[in-house]
Parts: structure tokens; sequence; C-alpha cells
């Protein structure tokens, strides 16, 4: 037996999954084919197109639609009216409809997008990279990565929580935990 809430003006469709102790709040649509883990919380006016996989521990802000493509791994946060898109070059008179349309987008474990944010289809934001509010992800974001801006461009690095990462010298975090590979832009978490 699922032990999970659905606020009363909340719609989700046929043949869709939903995890323990999750929570679909006010005017929200969950399509069909959607599969939602635990303790995971939609909020007001959140739409999930069909065939979307998110993760445990998700946590969409109000007005957010997680369009078909799209996959949200454990622990991500979507911040309000955040915005995914699934179609790269969109036409109304020429309409395109289905899966083999779509260009897949993933928000890997623990990943954060700010308010207001767009994430463009085709895209990967890595683990606990940072998406900050506003900004306009237009390819790859690294695990750790802060990003900022239209386009989204690298300011920095964060920790497992979200703090900002110093760096020395030899481009080792202050705390020890991380190395820095400049040429690479790739953070590597080396300790506990």
């Amino acid at each position: 037996m699922n032990e999970f809430y659905i606020h009363d003006t909340a719609i989700v469709d046929k043949n869709s999954t939903i995890g323990d102790y999750t929570k679909i709040w006010h005017f929200s649509h969950v399509q069909s084919n959607v599969s939602i883990g635990m303790n995971c919380t939609l909020g007001q006016n959140v739409n999930i197109g069909s065939n979307v996989n998110i993760g445990n521990y998700v946590k969409i802000q109000n007005n957010v639609s997680v369009y078909e493509g799209v996959t949200l791994e454990d622990y991500v946060f979507c911040g309000p009216s955040c915005v995914f898109t699934n179609v790269l070059l969109p036409r109304c008179e020429f309409p395109q409809r289905g899966s083999e349309f779509y260009s897949p987008t993933i928000v890997k474990k623990s990943a954060s997008i700010g308010a207001n944010a767009t994430v463009v289809c085709g895209n990967t934001i890595g683990e606990y990279a940072l998406v900050g509010a506003g900004a306009v992800v237009t390819k790859d974001v690294p695990s750790f990565a802060l990003v900022l801006g239209n386009p989204a461009k690298i300011v920095g690095w964060v920790n497992k929580k979200g703090k900002k990462i110093i760096f020395n010298e030899n481009n080792i975090s202050k705390c020890g935990n991380y190395e820095l590979d400049n040429i690479n832009n790739i953070l590597t978490f080396i300790g506990s």
C-alpha cells in the first residue's frame, strides 16, 4: 500500500507510479506513464510530461513543467518557475510530437536549478552542480560547477552542500576534499 498525498485539485493520469511519502500539491498534473520516486514534493501548478522519470527526494517548486525527455535523478532541486525544453527548433507549422523529436536532458543526482533558470534540451547537468537563478543552460554543466548568466558560464565550484570552494595554488581545495582540473573543467571529490 502506497502512502502519498495528492491534493484534490491535482490530476494524476493512468499508468503513473508515485513513491511513498511523495506530495503533489494544488493544480498540478502528472501525465501518463510517469515514475516519481519516494519523498518527492511537487509544488503548486507543476506539470510532469508523459514518460518522465523522477528519482527519490526530488523537490520541484511552483510553476515548473518537466517535459517528456527530461530525467531528474535523486535529490534534484528545481526552483520556482524554472524551465525545461525538449525540442531544439520548435515550429508550430511543422509539429514535432513524440519522443523521436525530443533531445534528452538529464539532471544528475543532487543538482540544483535556481528560480527562473532555463535548461535548453539536450544537455546534462552534473552531480551537485548549482545553476543560478535566471541562468540559461545551453551546454552541459560539469559536476560541482556553479553556473550563472545567459548563456550560463562556470563562475566557480561548489561542494556537496552548495558552498563555494576556495582553491590553493595547486588547485586543491583548502579543505582538501576537492581537486580541480582546469584544463578539462572537471572537479573531483577526493575525500569524505
